[in-house]
This record gives structure tokens, C-alpha cells and sequence, in this order.
């Protein structure tokens, strides 16, 4: 099975990091609570991830091919749950450089 783009991500993050400090994909999951799937009656080529964090905070990604017939369910789930995740990214690296100036 290949890697999804935010394995890839993190793996090239790794390999240049100098110091422990870094904001991870596993670090990230780990705060992954649920993960909830809509797909809109108007829109069923549509896919809304909602993933709601361990502390309550919920975030939202998208994804929709371009072309309705180009819709592919497991994809459109794949891609709006990275599209989340990357979102939940820089709020990580956030609090990371909060830790680190206190």
C-alpha cells in the first residue's frame, strides 16, 4: 500500500529535524478522538471530515473531485480526513512554540 501524502510529509520532517522538538503524524493522531464522514444529499460527491480532537476542538476538511463522475468514496474520505489533519498541523506547531518559550 503506498504512503498517504501526510506520511510522506512527516517522514521528510523527520529526516531533517536537528532536535527533539517537532510536531509528528503520530503526535497528531494520538489527540484524534472520532472521525465523522457527510456526504450532502445536494452535493453526494462531496465528503466533509469532521474530526473532533480529545479536547473537544473539532475540525472540518474537504474534498470533491472536480468532475462528480470522478467520485470515489474511499478517496473523497482519505482526502477530506488529510485535509483535516493539515489543518491541525500549524495549531500543533503553535502550541509547541508556546511550550518552548515558556
Amino acid at each position: 500500500m503506498s504512503k498517504s501524502s501526510l506520511e510522506v510529509t512527516d517522514e521528510e520532517s523527520k529526516a531533517v529535524q536537528k532536535t527533539e522538538h517537532r510536531v509528528s503524524l503520530d503526535s497528531i493522531k494520538e489527540k484524534v478522538e472520532s472521525v465523522e464522514y457527510i456526504k450532502p444529499k445536494s452535493a453526494p460527491h462531496f465528503t466533509l471530515a469532521i474530526v473532533k480532537l480529545k479536547n473537544g476542538y473539532l475540525v472540518t476538511g474537504q474534498s470533491a473531485p472536480a468532475d462528480p463522475n470522478n467520485f470515489n468514496e474511499e478517496l473523497g474520505k482519505k482526502f477530506a480526513y488529510e485535509d483535516a489533519i493539515r489543518k491541525v498541523w500549524p495549531l500543533e506547531g503553535y502550541l509547541l512554540c508556546q511550550k518552548l518559550a515558556a
